[in-house]
């Protein structure tokens, strides 16, 4: 029946954008438009509604302005953002007011179309806070930080960019700068090089810059090193039938097959002398030929590349192509280790145990605060390659639900062997440092777990294990 359908409300001042979401949606559910904050208040007041969809930046009256007058409301509806790329940090923050979530722009109306499921269910789940004096059950003791609220993720192989990575809510962190370049250099056509540590993440920032280009063609990946020089050159530039012994028939190389999208160069710094001089001229033409043929080919093709060695460095010692590092590193993005991103493990490990325990039909729900502080404090040589395939050990070794120390690979547990792989020159923060501190990590937990329940803070309690009382002691505190 019509009137069991949700009902929603969109608010976006650009009339195209509004009048789009308005038609998608309105297959589904009950759909009102408002083309300002202003009408949004005015509708807000009149009506009821089980979500608001609200662009953040409008004139006058804000989205931010229209979430706080919807959360206040006594059956208030779920929140969803709406918000540019360069506006990321106020709309974590309006999650941390109340949202559900955010979309940013260009809307992918499908994507879109997912998180509103979601918010819808969860307050279906969550309905509104009970009124003070209700008595509310006292859950088990707080010796036990869970994250299940956090284990609700959206795949359990391929790790979204967003988790890996997740926004600094103030702008701040190691990070910053890194989402900053991103969001600057994704729409443009100039080549990036990414550097740093192995296992830092560098193919999940590649990736992101592709689909934050607005580029239709494929993200080609192409790990470098793990071809001979002559595998590479006909993987990149393919071959024609009879262009050498077993050469059966053509073969479209990957610069081709990203046409109209990005390749990404992974280990660029492994490549030899006469790849180098192939490579340079394709960056500076546009333009190749097959292995073994005549015709050139155009390719319209964004270059992303990375690795894990100084190749300034290489330059010097004529390892490397001077003319070529320059053209690769127009932009050069440079990721910090894990140990420099501490505040992103709470997140992460939440984000492999649930992707293990699911893969491997474990019924892992939580983590021990010692076990958690012992992650926390590891210098990760191996960064986040090495955090996930620790997570996946604990994982399957877990006797219950939740993770412990015992559970711990021998190296986690005596981190000062680990010290000495770390590159040299790296050290490992003191113990002391900001990222160390367990409240940090706890008020991650305690924010994603409000974010989960949509502000509720009984939900957000029961799905960290705690008590509501406990819960409003840790806020005040």
């Amino acid at each position: 029946m019509e009137e069991e359908r949700p009902k929603l409300l969109i608010v976006d001042d650009e009339h195209n954008t509004r009048e789009a979401m308005a038609r998608y949606l309105g297959r589904r559910y009950r759909v009102t438009t408002a083309a300002d904050g202003g009408d949004a208040l005015e509708k807000l007041a009149g009506e009821k509604f089980d979500l608001v969809l609200t662009d953040l930046r409008m004139p006058k009256h804000d989205g931010m302005e229209v979430l706080e007058v919807a959360k206040a409301q006594p059956d208030p509806p779920s929140c969803v953002l709406l918000t540019a790329y360069g506006s990321i940090e106020d709309a974590v923050a309006a999650v941390k007011q109340g949202a559900f979530d955010f979309v940013t722009k260009p809307v992918k109306l499908d994507k879109l179309e997912s998180v509103i499921r979601a918010a819808l269910e969860e307050r279906r789940k969550h309905p509104a806070e009970p009124a003070e004096g209700e008595l509310v059950e006292e859950r088990a003791p707080e010796a036990v930080t869970h994250v299940p609220a956090l284990l609700e993720l959206h795949g359990p192989t391929e790790l979204t960019p967003e988790y890996i990575l997740p926004e600094p809510a103030e702008g701040s962190g190691p990070m910053a700068e890194v989402m900053r370049l991103v969001n600057t250099v994704a729409p443009t056509r100039s080549t990036v090089l990414l550097t740093g540590e192995s296992g830092t993440g560098k193919e999940v920032i590649a990736r992101l810059l592709h689909e934050r280009s607005g580029r239709r063609g494929e993200f080609v990946a192409v790990h470098c090193a793990a071809l001979t020089s002559t595998l590479l050159e006909s993987e990149l530039f393919g071959y024609e039938k009879g262009a050498f012994t077993g050469a059966q028939e053509r073969h479209i190389g990957r610069f081709e097959a990203a046409d109209g999208g990005t390749i990404f160069l992974d280990e660029i710094g492994e490549i030899d002398a006469a790849t180098q001089v192939k490579l340079l001229r394709v960056l500076e033409s546009r333009s190749f030929e097959r292995v073994g043929g005549t015709e050139t080919i155009k390719v319209d093709v964004r270059l992303i590349s990375a690795t894990n060695r100084d190749l300034r460095k290489m330059v010097m010692e004529n390892r490397f192509r001077e003319d070529l590092f320059y053209r690769l590193s127009v932009v050069n993005i440079a990721l910090p280790p894990l140990r420099e991103r501490r505040q992103e493990i709470p997140q992460l490990v939440a984000r492999f145990a649930a992707e293990f325990a699911r893969e491997n039909n474990r019924p892992v729900t939580g983590i021990s605060p010692e076990a958690l502080r012992a992650l926390i404090d590891y210098p990760w040589p191996g960064n986040i390659r090495e955090l996930r395939n620790c997570i996946e050990s604990m994982v399957v070794l877990a006797q219950g639900p939740l993770l412990e120390v015992r559970d711990l690979p021998a190296s986690v547990r005596h981190p000062e062997q680990a010290e000495e792989l770390l590159p040299h020159g790296a050290a490992a923060p003191a113990p002391g440092d900001k990222p160390l501190k367990l409240e940090d990590n706890e008020r991650i937990l305690i924010d994603e777990a409000l974010r989960k329940c949509n502000g509720n803070r009984t939900a957000a309690a029961k799905l960290l294990g705690i008590s509501r009382r406990t819960l409003h002691r840790k806020l005040a505190k």
